[in-house]
């Protein structure tokens, strides 16, 4: 040994780890719906999601896009969805000021082990129109939790009076994807008007249908909603109805 010499290491990984768990479990949860989440700052972080106390997520997010800008998607994904309720969904999160080189999010993954909606394509960005005909995750968040189409929607369409416009504030108001070919002109100036105070997702779609020149299908692929120019059957999908008018 050198005289008047040591060696010390320090674990910081570990050492983080360990303060991060003590305060996430020192942490009320707080409900997940939008006017909470509205007060979580834009700061970067990790953070969990629970349902029914139970732990089913965690995520992380960088100065680019902070907490609460990933708490309100994750909010907005949850909404319209068959067998879970926004309101049985609870937050945790945690502003980390300074972020090392450790994936925090994966010690914090690998440390309760088991997440029940990591990995399952909850929180998934639009896979995109080449792959919307691929198999979906068996016990995934889709298959779990699909969307519902049959809610009643908060959005005022009264001054829509065209297949455009209505296309355009269903778009604006759905939680999950409505996806569409893109209109011709002809076709997005066919008149068309929104029966109803709350009219669903489900009864627009198939009223559109009933103006839309023949050849149109509606699909509901459990994550989103597409309406293209096609006749198509989907491994994953049902088809929500087909256009037969056979308008010019």
């Amino acid at each position: 040994m050198t005289e008047g010499y040591a060696e010390f290491e320090f674990d910081l990984p570990a050492a983080l780890l360990e303060r991060l768990v003590w305060r996430f479990d020192d942490i009320q949860a707080a409900s997940l719906l939008p006017k909470v989440v509205a007060n979580v700052p834009e700061a970067q972080g990790v953070y969990q999601l629970l349902l029914n106390d139970e732990l089913v997520y965690i995520g992380k997010t960088d100065a680019a896009k902070g907490l609460r800008n990933r708490l309100a998607r994750h909010a907005t994904t949850i909404q319209h969805r068959r067998n879970l309720l926004l309101a049985n969904v609870t937050f945790k999160a945690i502003r980390v000021f300074v972020f090392t080189a450790m994936d925090l999010e994966a010690q914090l993954i690998d440390h309760y082990g088991g997440v029940a909606w990591q990995h399952s394509g909850f929180g998934s960005n639009d896979p995109g129109r080449n792959r919307d005909g691929t198999k979906l995750k068996p016990g995934g968040f889709d298959e779990l939790y699909p969307i519902d189409l049959d809610q009643p929607l908060e959005y005022d369409f009264s001054k829509a009076k065209t297949v455009g416009e209505v296309f355009s504030g269903l778009k604006s108001t759905l939680p999950y994807l409505f996806r569409y070919e893109r209109l011709p002109k002809d076709v997005s100036g066919i008149q068309m008007s929104v029966d109803g105070e709350y009219p669903t997702a489900w009864e627009i779609v198939t009223s559109a249908l009933g103006v839309l020149p023949a050849g149109w299908q509606a699909t509901d692929l459990y994550s989103r909603l597409i309406l293209y120019r096609e006749s198509k059957d989907y491994v994953h999908g049902h088809i929500v109805g087909r256009s037969t008018s056979g308008q010019p």
